[in-house]
């Protein structure tokens, strides 16, 4: 079973590749010569941005629930 104090580990490793994968798309967004893939990167790069922002969410909302 694991302990709470792994929780926020765990958090920290799942924001870090959240972000990695924002830089990723942002990046791919500035460098893509085709309008279409921009338009694709740029929505994907939202899409995690509110992905980050509601697990981070969850993830208090779990903390506060066992606190």
């Amino acid at each position: 079973m694991k302990t709470e104090s792994q929780q926020p580990k765990r958090r920290e490793g799942v924001t870090e590749e959240l972000n990695t994968a924002i830089e990723a798309t942002t990046l791919a967004e500035k460098v893509s010569p085709i309008a279409p893939a921009k338009i694709v990167f740029g929505s994907v790069g939202i899409l995690l941005a509110q992905t980050r922002v509601c697990f981070l969410h969850l993830c208090d909302d779990l903390l506060q629930a066992h606190t």
